[in-house]
């Protein structure tokens, strides 16, 4: 089992838990989660059911690929312990990919055995929901770091990286409140569609509108302000940690996030049709994806081979 080949492997897992999200997603955004009743692992009752509605259907071919997302993480952890040697940072990443991915499975048997899906408006599911949306970007992240560390990349250091690892701690933060506004603003729209942008404004500021409605509107407010920080953290971190990686990751960063704000006009524009809450999830993915590569190059233990940075780069320049 050859390191390259366990790399292309692992982005494969990558590009396939991606799938899995977008599908839980149009789980969610179609009122599927209840087609399999409150049973789980088993739906409605079945290993195999009769799958005799649309929406059992849907939550039966999920729970399939979610299964098969799981074995997939542990064929990486297999092949991780298999091909790298004690201490490696692959091995960390695939722990940490597994670990991840048995919560991800417990949030979701969650979800059907305490009935927090369909028409539950509850604050319960609102919870439940970002913590599904945190811990499904963490399982991502896990993944990312997995496969570029079996594709060469070195191993993070946080000891001694200052300015640069605040700037990142305080960016990853605000993209997972940016995300946990985001799941219930989608819970929102949901639950409680709006016939017209008007009247979907006018719910959003009216005092006796439904909790996660008068939370919806947070959620572009969130996205620009985190949007605006992480294009400045990240050329700021870029000038800190120069190199060709960290900048070109730099730029994806502000590109990537670029499209994902106007999908999000979009989304809002267009009332939230079910195909465009997946373009803006899937967007908002690549999002955190970039930003964990670009941490994982700016934050890298520095290569044994180059000379060492002077001192002074840790400075924070003048933005030009």
């Amino acid at each position: 089992m050859k390191p390259s080949g366990f790399a292309k492997y692992a982005w494969g897992v990558l590009a396939y838990n991606l799938a899995v999200v977008a599908w839980g997603a149009y789980v969610r955004a179609t009122g599927s989660g209840a087609g399999c009743g409150d049973h789980w692992p088993k739906c409605d009752g079945r290993v195999i059911p009769r799958l005799e509605s649309t929406e059992q259907v849907i939550e039966f071919t999920h729970r399939v690929t979610s299964g098969i997302a799981g074995l997939l993480v542990l064929a990486m952890l297999v092949w991780a312990f298999r091909a790298f040697p004690r201490g490696h940072a692959v091995r960390r990443g695939a722990v940490a990919s597994t670990v991840l991915m048995v919560i991800e499975a417990l949030l979701g048997a969650g979800l059907v055995l305490f009935e927090l899906v369909a028409d539950n408006a509850s604050g319960y599911r609102a919870f439940s929901m970002v913590a599904h949306l945190v811990n499904t970007f963490l399982l991502l992240g896990a993944i990312t770091l997995t496969a570029w560390w079996g594709s060469g990349g070195r191993p993070v250091r946080l000891r001694g990286q200052g300015t640069a690892a605040s700037l990142l701690a305080v960016g990853f933060a605000a993209m997972l409140l940016l995300g946990a506004s985001g799941a219930i603003a989608a819970l929102g729209d949901t639950l409680f569609p709006a016939v017209s942008l008007r009247e979907g404004m006018r719910q959003d500021f009216s005092d006796t509108a439904h909790f996660l409605l008068r939370l919806r509107v947070l959620h572009p407010a969130i996205a620009l302000a985190t949007g605006a920080y992480l294009v400045f953290a990240t050329r700021m971190v870029a000038r800190l940690r120069p190199s060709g990686t960290t900048r070109k990751l730099a730029t994806a960063v502000a590109v990537l996030f670029a499209v994902q704000v106007g999908a999000g006009f979009v989304n809002l524009a267009l009332l939230a049709p079910v195909w465009m809450q997946l373009v803006h999830l899937l967007l908002a993915d690549f999002v955190w994806i970039s930003v964990v590569l670009f941490a994982s190059s700016a934050l890298a233990e520095p290569d044994a081979a180059a000379p060492a940075a002077p001192a002074a780069r840790e400075q924070a320049p003048a933005l030009a």
